[in-house]
C-alpha cells in the first residue's frame, strides 16, 4: 500500500500556491463584469462629482450668512434664483443672498454651503427665514470628493460588484480588462456512488460533491464544467482525467485521494505525462489526504471523498486558489469582514503540528457570541448543517481553552 510523502504544512503549500501564474486577461463589458476581478488600476479621466452639487433639496446659501441662526433668531436672505437639477448657474450669490435648489443640483458660484428646506420658510416677496445654522461645505458634494482627475478610483485584483460596477459607470467606462475566469472540472469517484436521482440501497450512496462543489466554483466565480462519476478503476480515471485536464484550467476529483487498496486519483495522476505531484498530505485536520498537482498551467486538486472534509478544503485552499488564478489581493487572508469574535465554549485538544478547523455553532450570549464545537464524523452532513462557521487551531498548539477568544470564519 501507498503511503503519505511529501506532506506539506499548510503554510507551505500557500507560498507555492500564490506563486503560480494568474490566467490570461480578456475585455469585457460593463454588464458583464460582476464577480471578475480587474487585471489593472482604473486612474480617473475626470473629477466626480465634476462641480460642487447639493446633497439636500434646500436653499444654496453662503454659511456665514446663516452664523447665530436659531428658531427664536432666525436669518432672513433674498432668494435670487430657483434651480432645476440640469442648470448651470451663471450668477454669483453675493452676501444675503440665497437660491433654491434640489438634489444634485449645481451650486451657483459664491454659495458653500445648502440649508435643508426643513429649516427655512419662505416668507413671500423672495424672502426666506433660515432656522439654523450651516458649516461651510454642509450638505454639499464637493468637485471632486469621490474621486479627482488622475486619482486611482479601482485598484488591481478589486472584484467586481455594485459598487465597483457604479463608480466605473459614473466614470464613463463601459469596457475594462479583467482576469479569465478559471474552467474548473469536477469528478466525483468512487463505486457506491450513484446520480442523484436513484433511488437510495444499502451499500450506495448519492453523489452529494459533484454538486456542492459545483456551487462553490460558482460562488468564485468560476466556470464548473461536471463530468459525473467515474467508478473505482483506474483505466477509467485516467482516461476522464486526460480529458477533463485538457478542457479546464483546474481539476477537482473528490474522493480515492486517500491511501486505500481502492484509491486510483494518485495513480492515475502520476500516469499522466508531465504531470508534477506537488503535494499528497496535508499537516490539517480534516483533510489530510487531498492532492495537489500541476501540468504547466493546468492544475489538479485530488479531494477527500468525505462532505466534512472536501468542505474544509475547498473553504481553505481551493477557493481561495480561484481567486488568485483571477488575480485577486491577498486570496488566502481571512478577510476581517468574514470573522466575528467569539468565546470558545469548551476546550479543543488538537495534535501538535496539525493545523485543524473545527465547525462552531454560534449563540448569542450577552453582548457577544459563545462558539460551540460541532463534533462529528466528517460524513455527516449534519455537522455542515448545523455550523455557523470555522475556527483555526494552529499547527504550534496542543489545543484551545474553554472561554478563550476565537475567531470564526463565517460559512456562505
Amino acid at each position: 500500500m501507498d503511503d503519505f510523502f511529501n506532506v506539506l504544512q499548510l503554510e507551505d503549500l500557500v507560498k507555492i500556491l500564490e506563486a503560480m501564474p494568474v490566467l490570461g486577461l480578456e475585455e469585457l463589458p460593463l454588464d458583464r463584469s460582476r464577480g471578475r476581478f480587474l487585471a489593472g488600476d482604473i486612474q480617473a479621466s475626470e473629477d466626480l462629482p465634476a462641480t460642487h452639487r447639493s446633497a439636500m433639496d434646500g436653499y444654496a446659501v453662503r454659511a456665514e450668512d446663516t452664523f447665530g441662526a436659531g428658531e427664536s433668531n432666525p436669518a432672513y436672505l433674498e432668494k435670487i434664483s430657483d434651480l432645476e437639477i440640469c442648470d448651470v448657474p451663471g450668477f454669483f450669490l453675493s452676501a444675503g443672498e440665497c437660491a433654491g435648489i434640489v438634489t444634485g443640483g449645481v451650486l451657483p458660484h459664491g454659495a458653500d454651503a445648502v440649508v435643508m428646506q426643513e429649516y427655512t420658510q419662505e416668507m413671500g416677496q423672495g424672502t426666506v427665514e433660515v432656522r439654523r445654522p450651516v458649516a461651510p461645505n454642509e450638505n454639499v458634494m464637493l468637485r471632486g470628493e469621490d474621486v479627482s482627475h488622475g486619482q486611482t478610483a479601482l485598484e488591481t485584483g478589486q472584484c467586481i460588484g455594485f459598487r465597483q460596477t457604479a463608480m466605473m459607470a459614473a466614470l464613463g467606462i463601459k469596457s475594462c480588462f479583467y482576469y479569465k475566469a478559471p474552467r474548473v472540472g469536477i469528478i466525483s469517484t468512487g463505486d457506491e456512488l450513484i446520480e442523484i436521482d436513484k433511488p437510495a440501497e444499502p451499500g450506495r450512496i448519492r453523489d452529494v460533491n459533484t454538486h456542492a462543489l459545483r456551487h462553490l466554483v460558482l460562488e468564485e466565480g468560476g466556470v464548473p464544467v461536471t463530468y459525473g462519476i467515474v467508478g473505482d478503476r483506474e483505466k477509467d480515471l485516467c482516461l476522464m482525467l486526460d480529458r477533463a485536464l485538457e478542457e479546464n484550467d483546474v481539476l477537482l476529483i473528490s474522493g480515492g485521494s486517500s491511501v486505500g487498496q481502492r484509491d486510483f486519483t494518485l495513480k492515475a495522476m502520476q500516469a499522466v505525462s508531465g504531470l508534477e505531484i506537488i503535494a499528497h498530505g496535508l499537516a490539517i485536520s480534516p483533510g489530510k489526504p487531498t492532492i495537489f498537482a500541476r501540468k504547466n498551467h493546468k492544475y489538479i486538486w485530488g479531494l477527500p471523498g468525505q462532505v466534512g472534509s472536501v468542505q474544509v478544503v475547498m473553504l481553505v485552499l481551493v477557493l481561495p486558489f480561484l481567486r488568485h488564478l483571477q488575480g485577486a489581493a491577498a486570496p488566502f487572508v481571512w478577510e476581517e469582514k468574514s470573522l466575528v469574535r467569539a468565546r470558545l465554549s469548551r476546550n479543543l485538544a488538537s495534535r501538535y503540528g496539525r493545523r485543524d478547523y473545527v465547525r462552531v455553532r454560534l449563540e448569542e450570549h450577552g453582548r457577544g457570541y459563545v462558539a460551540v464545537p460541532v463534533l462529528g464524523k466528517s460524513g455527516l452532513l449534519r455537522t455542515v448543517i448545523r455550523a455557523d462557521g470555522l475556527i483555526q487551531i494552529p499547527a504550534n498548539s496542543e489545543g484551545l481553552l474553554k472561554g478563550e477568544e476565537v475567531r470564526v470564519r463565517i460559512l456562505g
